[in-house]
């Protein structure tokens, strides 16, 4: 969920533990192509959750396995909303299956002989908070790290995020509870601490556009666009990511005619050409 994983930007700009993107378990397992195209990474890169979409404990397990020797643990992907992950029996609709989550979480846990191996999950929440509530208690039973919790149900996108909710499930757990949703800002990360009594938040839209929020920083600094096309360029991050991660770090400092523009380049030296004619060089 987090953008940059390499640990030169998190003790630079705050981030304490990074995630990838939601991996597919299966698909993981199944094709050496797809762990390759799907998680690279390098002895810098942490602290570093892994986070997987699954739908039986044991693929899941063997997936943890396969990432522990590279990573700070694992994250089940309980909460994303779309078509395609539900219906393939992944994400959010995992938030109703309370004994199925349970048992993939106490299968990683068996199966990696590494008690200081985090096992967390992500969630939604349901509209009745009773059921999230006893979703937590299970995992909290089966040995999970921790619980990000997203204040939305799966059916929400926009709509104002449940803050009441989320330190209902605080309140009710004696593990870490992290808050999800709609933060874009130190002051939304402080208002929403204070308001649900969590350990912690995750941001993802708000990182996009702006990687150094977490180092009140109140939109990306020019240091660390450039940072980040450092290391894109020492470990040969493909063009797409590149420049789609500056797309975003630079639409709050950047006019539309430039934006345009930039949103249009195909290759790394037209991207490099652009920033040094447009706002120099570090």
């Amino acid at each position: 969920m987090l953008i940059f994983r390499v640990c030169l930007q998190n003790m630079k700009y705050d981030c304490d533990v990074c995630f990838t993107p939601m991996i597919i378990a299966a698909d993981f397992m199944r094709s050496a192509k797809a762990r390759d195209s799907e998680f690279t990474t390098n002895k810098t890169d942490r602290p570093l959750i892994v986070q997987f979409a699954a739908k039986d404990a044991q693929t899941l397990a063997d997936a943890a396995c396969v990432v522990s020797s590279f990573s700070d643990g694992v994250d089940l992907n309980c909460g994303c909303p779309q078509r395609w992950a539900v219906s393939e029996g992944y994400g959010a609709c995992l938030i109703n299956k309370p004994e199925l989550v349970k048992d993939m979480v106490r299968h990683v846990r068996n199966q990696i002989d590494n008690p200081n191996y985090a096992v967390s999950i992500k969630i939604r929440i349901h509209k009745d908070i009773r059921k999230t509530v006893d979703l937590c208690q299970k995992v909290e039973a089966a040995g999970v790290s921790w619980i990000t919790v997203h204040g939305r149900t799966a059916d929400e996108r926009h709509q104002p995020v449940h803050y009441d909710a989320i330190k209902t499930i605080k309140d009710s757990l004696s593990i870490p509870v992290i808050a999800n949703g709609d933060i874009k800002s130190m002051q939304d990360v402080e208002a929403i601490c204070e308001l649900t009594g969590v350990d912690g938040v995750m941001a993802a839209r708000g990182l996009l556009a702006n990687p150094a929020m977490f180092a009140r920083y109140e939109e990306t600094p020019l240091q660390c666009v450039w940072d980040w096309v450092d290391i894109a360029v020492e470990h040969g991050t493909p063009f797409t990511c590149f420049h789609h991660h500056l797309i975003y770090m630079l639409e709050r400092i950047s006019s539309q005619p430039e934006r345009r523009v930039f949103n249009n380049l195909s290759s790394t030296s037209a991207v490099m050409d652009f920033l040094h004619s447009t706002y120099g060089s570090t």
